[in-house]
Order: C-alpha cells, then structure tokens, then sequence
C-alpha cells in the first residue's frame, strides 16, 4: 500500500493549528477511526489512528476525542481507548458522568415504541437490523438489498420518525431516532469550554458530522473524509488518510 500524501494546504492547516497554545484533536469513530463494516459490532480500530490519537492525548497542552454515534460503552469496547482519551456517545450527547438531561419515563415509553416499531420494520426486510442505545434506536439497512433498504428508511421516516419528541439522524445506509437532541456540535462546544483549548479539529465522514463542522469557529480546522457536500474546509479520501492526518498533529505536537 503506497503512503498517503496530504494534500499541500491541509498540511500548511495542520501546521498552523498544531502551533496554536492548547488544543483539542477529535475524531469520529466509524468511517473515520475504524473502517465501515457492514454489521456495527464487527468494526475494528486503525491501529495508526488510535496511536495517532493516543499519542496526541499525553503532548503538552493537548486534549484528544473522539465523539460517535455509538452508546458510550459500546466505543470504549471498540476502540479500546485509555483513560487519556475524552470518549463521547450517543451523537455527542453522552459523556463520562452520563447525558446532560436525564431521560424521562415519559421517553423512556417512547423510546421502547420506537424499538417495537423499528423490530417490525426489520422483520419485514431481510438484511436490515436494529441497535438498541440508551437514548436512541437506530436501524442499520447497510446488509439489506437497495430496494428492502429504501422501503424500510422510508417505512421509518414516514412512521416513527414522524412521532413528536423523536429527534432524526439520517446517516449513510441509517436511520436513528432519539428521544433527546442530540449533536457532534453542542459535544465540541462543552469541550471546548471544559478544556479551555485555543482550537479544535475535527474529523468525520457522515451527515451527522456536519453538525460538528458547523460549530467550529476562525482558527479551528474540520477536515471530511470521502465525498459528499460538507462544511468542513479540508478533505481525505478514507481512512488511510484520516490515519495521516492524526499522526502529523501528534508529530507536530509532540
């Protein structure tokens, strides 16, 4: 496999970035940090990633993240992080001492409607499956045929995802409904306050990163991995890049 060379202006963003006083490097999980597989629970960390990330986490005046739309226990099983990594569930909604509002038994009740509503939907439409988190549902469509997949997002945007107090996440082959907002850009916000950092970057390669993009201020660097319309102002091509960019922040860093 030939190395990644980075494009010549993301590098000269890194630089600048990486110059700044005190900062924090976070990262998506999937499509990012771990290649996308077709069943969620098979998905591996890049080694060269989490290095990358790991290495970042213990320099000088340097926080490292990383915010996913998986529950909170479920990254940290994952991605095996340290305890020198920040970890961030549910969409950015889930932290260390748990979700900043408390579900409610009301949401709780719709929560488990949502669960039975996305069963059924599942059992119609082979290939497709539902993840159960503590706040949200998701239904995973990425194994079924295009055709079971369409039917089955839109059985979902036209049942559930309709209800009042559900909250949507369109992602890429998903649908997850939650019964709190959730957001990758409150997530970076309340980091950034805790951690008093200068600057952030991010990275991410789904809809749902869009949300942290947009709350990155002058100074902070977003980088999207893959296609697709983004408001991040650099771009990889996959994974191998991402692995890249990590590691030219920890060398820059350390």
């Amino acid at each position: 496999m030939s190395e990644t060379v980075l494009d010549d202006a993301l590098v000269t963003a890194l630089e600048v970035f990486a110059a700044r006083t005190s900062v924090l490097v976070a990262s998506d999980f999937d499509g990012c940090v771990s290649p996308i597989v077709s069943r969620p629970e098979d998905a591996r960390p890049d080694p060269r990633s989490m290095a990358a990330l790991e290495a970042a986490a213990v320099a000088p005046l340097t926080q490292a993240a990383l915010i996913s739309g998986r529950a909170r226990v479920d990254l940290q099983s994952l991605s095996g992080a340290s305890a020198n990594l920040t970890l961030v569930g549910s969409h950015g909604a889930e932290f260390a001492d748990g979700f900043e509002t408390a579900i409610s038994p009301a949401q709780e009740e719709l929560l488990q409607r949502i669960v039975a509503e996305f069963t059924s939907i599942s059992d119609r439409f082979p290939g497709t499956s539902v993840e159960r988190k503590p706040a949200s549902v998701t239904l995973h469509t990425r194994m079924a045929s295009h055709e079971n997949a369409v039917s089955a997002l839109e059985l979902a945007q036209a049942g559930p995802a309709s209800w009042d107090g559900v909250h949507v996440t369109n992602g890429k082959m998903v649908i997850e409904l939650a019964v709190i907002e959730t957001s990758k850009g409150h997530a970076l916000d309340r980091l950034r306050a805790a951690m008093g950092v200068d600057a952030v970057f991010y990275i991410g390669d789904d809809v749902t990163d869009e949300k942290a993009f947009a709350h990155l201020r002058d100074g902070d660097v977003g980088v999207k991995v893959g296609g697709g319309e983004t408001a991040a102002q650099y771009r990889v091509a996959d994974t191998d890049g991402v692995a890249a960019v990590l590691e030219t922040i920890a060398a820059l860093r350390g």
